[in-house]
């Protein structure tokens, strides 16, 4: 873990510590979860910040679920969910995305955007596949 107050989050308030070996199986069993991914925090500060703020927000929301991503697994959960920003939190409803938030925010704004987060139909993960869009308007190739 990157420092005393993530490692709080695990240790103390027995959030998960996500991997490659029980990623799945967590935001699957899980109707609405949050993983909150680091980065180092000696290069990213507010992960230090935003681990003290997101034990209030699960407060806040009771119905989410925290998990803590680990660091050696985070460029995988940053590729399959496309944020680029850190810290970063991900809401996921029955494992499915729901929406993010990066960087620290204002009380208000968290409230705002995660009551909005939450009200939202999961959709597919945003840093998997490519999108394909057919064009109606052509019959077919070459033509």
């Amino acid at each position: 873990m990157p420092s005393p107050l993530i490692n709080r989050l695990v240790d103390e308030l027995d959030y998960p510590l996500l991997d490659a070996t029980n990623f799945e199986d967590f935001i699957s069993n899980q109707q609405y979860s949050v993983l909150f991914c680091t980065e180092q925090p000696k290069r990213f500060p507010e992960s230090n910040d935003v681990a003290v703020i997101l034990p209030e927000l699960v407060s806040a929301f009771p119905q989410l679920k925290p998990a803590v991503v680990a660091v050696e697994f985070e460029k995988t959960v940053q590729g399959r969910y496309n944020f680029n920003v850190w810290p970063s939190l991900v809401f996921l409803k029955d494992g499915r995305f729901l929406g993010m938030i990066s960087k620290v925010q204002d009380w208000d704004v968290y409230r705002a955007e995660i009551q909005s987060i939450l009200a939202l139909a999961p959709r597919r993960d945003p840093g998997i596949g490519i999108p394909v869009v057919m064009n109606p308007t052509l019959a077919s190739c070459g033509k």
